[in-house]
């Protein structure tokens, strides 16, 4: 009689990767969805899916069962911000005028036009000049004027750069004068001119016949051009001239005086007569082989011998006071 074999242990069934537990439940933690998909894929018991699928469900389902936040007043205001920014922009009126006073008249031209003003211009002094150059302005008063193609208007009252502004609006300009530098060394008289603004301040010798040398700050200062209190009303354009002499030389009396004049020429002695001739012995009036001397001019005249030249007899280097050869013209 034959026994049939013996039927073989039953095998546990094989676990796949996705089945394991601690793949299971923490995927239930973090994605509860596909953690409970594999919890019913697994081998667990009913009791064990159930449960897992419920607190699962619940992880899952409490962030949404809340009350929804309230919106905050930070979070209305910049909707609020957006709002108003998508409205179109006013245009700009210009504010306050700045104050352009001491200014050059062209560059505060052009900084009123860009502030939404117009502007003009007129002669702050007496006079009623034009500002062709306004480079050559600047401002000393500013008011307002009617407003021209609907713009509001500044009207600068205006001088020459070089010119001090009046005291008021068309009042005559005060020119700065010349101060007295007479006695003042170079350097000091050209120190106290330097705020006129002159052109050029330019030494001279006080006498003719003294060369000035490369430097003259300690010479001092005889006279002067333009005179003392004398209005300087183009400084740019105008220069001062200072006559000066060596340290411890006097002044000459007058301009063009010599230091070293020539020496004036011995006097012949002369007789008492009224005519002023006079002949040595056994000459003649004439002249003939004799010698003759003259006084004066007036002595040659009276002689009848004028003009005298070097050649005639009684000629003079005390009557030719130009030394052109030819006395008492």
């Amino acid at each position: 009689m034959t026994y049939p074999a013996p039927h073989p242990y039953p095998q546990a069934p094989v676990r796949r990767w996705w089945q394991h537990p601690a793949l299971i439940i923490s995927l239930l933690v973090v994605i509860p969805p596909a953690g409970i998909a594999l919890a019913w894929l697994s081998p667990w018991s009913q009791v064990k899916k159930v449960v897992a699928t419920v607190v699962a469900g619940l992880w899952f389902l409490t962030p949404f069962l809340g009350d929804p936040p309230k919106k905050t007043e930070t979070d209305a205001k910049p909707k609020a911000a957006a709002v108003q920014s998508a409205a179109p922009a006013p245009t700009p009126s210009p504010a306050a005028p700045a104050s352009y006073i001491g200014q050059n008249l062209k560059q505060a031209k052009a900084a009123a036009h860009a502030a939404g003003y117009n502007s003009v211009s007129h002669d702050a002094g007496p006079d009623d000049a034009g500002q062709l150059d306004e480079d050559n302005w600047k401002i000393c008063f500013q008011s307002a004027a009617p407003e021209s193609a609907g713009k509001s208007t500044l009207d600068f009252g205006v001088v020459r750069n070089e010119w001090p502004c009046p005291a008021k609006d068309g009042e005559p300009i005060p020119y700065p004068k010349m101060p007295k530098v007479v006695g003042l060394t170079f350097a000091k008289a050209s120190e106290t001119l330097k705020p006129i603004g002159l052109k050029a301040i330019e030494p001279q010798s006080a006498y003719t016949d003294v060369t000035l040398p490369a430097a003259v700050d300690d010479w001092s200062v005889c006279f002067q051009d333009p005179a003392e209190g004398r209005e300087i009303q183009n400084p740019k354009t105008s220069s001062a001239r200072l006559k000066v002499v060596a340290p411890a030389t006097a002044c000459p009396a007058a301009e063009g005086g010599r230091l070293h004049p020539d020496p004036t020429p011995p006097r012949p002695p002369s007789n008492d007569d009224d005519s002023g001739t006079s002949a040595s012995a056994g000459s003649s009036t004439g002249g003939g082989g004799g010698s003759v001397y003259y006084k004066n001019c007036t002595a040659v005249r009276a002689a009848g011998a004028a003009p005298i030249r070097r050649s005639d007899p009684g000629y003079g280097r005390h009557l030719d006071r130009d030394g052109d050869g030819v006395a008492c013209e």
